[in-house]
């Protein structure tokens, strides 16, 4: 790797050799603690999607590094759960002699349960199941006759022993204010009002992001992300205490957070939860642990189940927000033009790997002097590894790009004003027919997502089939959402807002950022996904009812030559001319001139 490129690896994380004697491992801890299975969920104690290496339990045991998923050890079967977008990853990551791969749904590890003989024990962490999943598994337990059971140590854990990583001691830093856009006080102060019109004394906050967007600050503890892991009591009358390890606190921070915050040692979390005692107390079932709920209840506490309260105001991004985004994500378009530009003109004709690819599009972004991280590891997928669709090269899977076939990349960078998540398909040499009319079909759908317009009340849900409709009309479809939420300098996958199949019960709302990202994937073959970033916004339709719409935040080309033009309509090729012709206005002076020259041919009208 070019001493340049430093913030992704290539490796997987278990082998298959490995895997066996992991798994031997753990059942050698269950047998020693009477258990006879133990869930292992992908999520950690807070909850995250992206995790720190010493909290990979699911890859440790299986080798599946997916960001969703679980796995069920018994004594005599391994089960490993994942949705649709791990369904090929999963095969390959997994021991077929060791796990069984099932369909990760929302009901799927209790239907397992429920099925499993009476009598059993099987063990779980409270730490890393949230109240509402633990709900299902418990009713699941009832009906099957088995026992579950809250097990310290995690068996995990200790057949994991010495060779598990240390956790994560990153530094917590400020977050000016000229990028968060709203006083840590301010935000204390409106959502305490809230908590006063629910009669609660306080809110629990565990999950990261809410940390790092209420107290504006950030850390490093969780990859990808630069997220703090720390918790956070939220008092009714805007105080409020910040529970942080002492190595993570850096010089000035106390006086950053105000002299309405106190920075406390996780250790005291045990006196701050007595002093609640007798009264309420809100805490998400959704985004924090059961542990959590335990805790407060065992000190006497009134818990309360709802919302996270940083949830909603976090998602609905501010006017300083959306500004400083906007200017990230231009700047992350040139860098995009000079990678695609070398997609189309060296790499063609020299065919790198996947490693290479991904590397030299990271080093283009190393070069802004303006990236801190990567915001999720590239998805470098050339021909059929594109078709698996969140697809993590290693040194055993990279491949050598070839002429006639697809190269899929999905990458994101986190900017101090703003993450980013851009996916383009590029045909390496003379794209087939077929390949033409499937990427023109994955395209339709996501204009129509893009000039959609939509009243007050609009989920996500609502959304979703206009993105699939074209696919659907021929037979075909993709087994991922089509539009996730994202962070400011924060995480690339953020909720409550989501564009998919699956109920959401949150309607968009402006400010929210989403992406737009169908796609089509031929197993053993190639992927195809068009994918920008974009926010809800109050556009003026001039009709009886105010309605909400998208803008675009992404800006690089679409390969003009996967576009089967005769399957467009008029309004899609002037929706395409438009977006080309602003891609060349806003990057164009950004990049080098051959690169500029090279834009004003690939944005030329269709």
């Amino acid at each position: 790797m070019p001493a340049d490129t430093h913030f992704q690896t290539y490796h997987a994380t278990t082998t298959p050799a490995q895997g066996a004697n992991h798994v031997a491992a753990l059942r050698a801890q269950l047998r020693s603690t009477g258990l006879d299975g133990f869930i292992i969920p992908h999520e950690d104690e807070h909850q995250n999607e992206y995790l720190p290496d010493a909290n990979e339990r699911l890859a440790w045991v299986s080798g599946f590094t997916g960001s969703a998923g679980a796995a069920l050890i018994l004594m005599d079967q391994a089960i490993l759960f994942a949705d649709g977008r791990y369904t090929l990853q999963s095969r390959i990551q997994t021991d077929p002699a060791l796990f069984t791969v099932a369909d990760y749904s929302a009901t799927a590890v209790a239907d397992t349960l429920a099925a499993l003989p009476s009598g059993l024990v099987i063990g779980y962490d409270a730490r890393l199941h949230s109240p509402r999943a633990l709900f299902d598994f418990q009713a699941a337990a009832h009906m099957s006759g088995i026992t579950l059971k809250a097990v310290t140590p995690n068996p995990l854990d200790m057949a994991w022993g010495e060779a598990r990583p240390t956790q994560p001691a990153a530094p917590v830093v400020p977050y000016p204010l000229e990028y968060a856009g709203a006083a840590s006080a301010d935000k204390r102060a409106e959502l305490a009002a809230d908590l006063t019109r629910q009669g609660v004394v306080a809110a629990l906050i565990t999950a990261p992001s809410s940390i790092a967007w209420l107290f504006n600050i950030r850390g490093g503890d969780v990859i990808r992300s630069p997220l703090p892991l720390a918790q956070g009591l939220l008092y009714a009358d805007g105080r409020a205490d910040l529970f942080l390890e002492p190595s993570k606190v850096t010089d000035g921070l106390e006086i950053w957070l105000g002299n309405q915050v106190r920075l406390l040692n996780p250790d005291q979390m045990t006196e701050a939860f007595a002093a609640l005692s007798g009264q309420s107390v809100l805490i998400d079932a959704h985004l924090s642990a059961a542990s959590w709920f335990d805790a407060l209840g065992q000190a006497g506490a009134n818990v309360i189940s709802g919302e996270d309260p940083c949830t909603l105001p976090r998602a609905c991004k501010n006017a300083t927000e959306i500004k400083n985004t906007t200017a990230a994500h231009i700047r992350d378009g040139a860098v995009m033009a000079e990678f695609l530009f070398w997609l189309s003109t060296e790499a063609t004709a020299t065919l790198p790997t996947e490693i290479e690819v991904a590397q030299k599009l990271e080093s283009l972004r190393l070069a802004t002097g303006k990236l801190k991280d990567l915001s999720f590891d590239t998805i470098s997928g050339f021909g059929p590894n594109g078709a698996v669709v969140h697809y993590r090269v290693t040194d055993d899977t990279n491949l050598r790009l070839s002429h006639g076939n697809l190269m899929l990349v999905d990458s994101g960078a986190q900017y101090l004003d703003g993450t980013t998540d851009i996916t383009r398909t590029v045909a390496i040499g003379t794209p087939a027919t077929e390949q033409k009319h499937m990427f023109t079909l994955v395209l339709k759908g996501h204009i129509a997502l893009a000039t959609a317009r939509f009243p007050q009340g609009t989920t996500g849900t609502h959304l979703d089939a206009l993105a699939r409709q074209y696919l659907w009309a021929e037979g075909y479809d993709y087994d991922h959402g089509t539009g996730h939420g994202v962070g400011v300098y924060l995480g690339v996958h953020e909720g409550p807002q989501r564009i998919s199949k699956a109920l959401n019960a949150y309607a968009l709302k402006p400010g929210m950022i989403v992406s737009n990202e169908p796609g089509y994937y031929r197993e053993n073959a190639f992927g195809i996904r068009i994918e920008n970033l974009q926010y809800v916004t109050e556009p003026d339709t001039g009709g009886e009812r105010p309605m909400l719409g998208f803008k675009n935040l992404t800006w690089a080309p679409i390969d003009r030559n996967l576009i089967d033009v005769t399957l467009l309509s008029p309004a899609e090729r002037a929706y395409m001319d438009a977006y080309h012709a602003e891609v060349l206005r806003l990057t164009g002076p950004l990049v080098r001139p051959e690169v500029r020259d090279w834009l004003a041919v690939v944005c030329q009208p269709l």
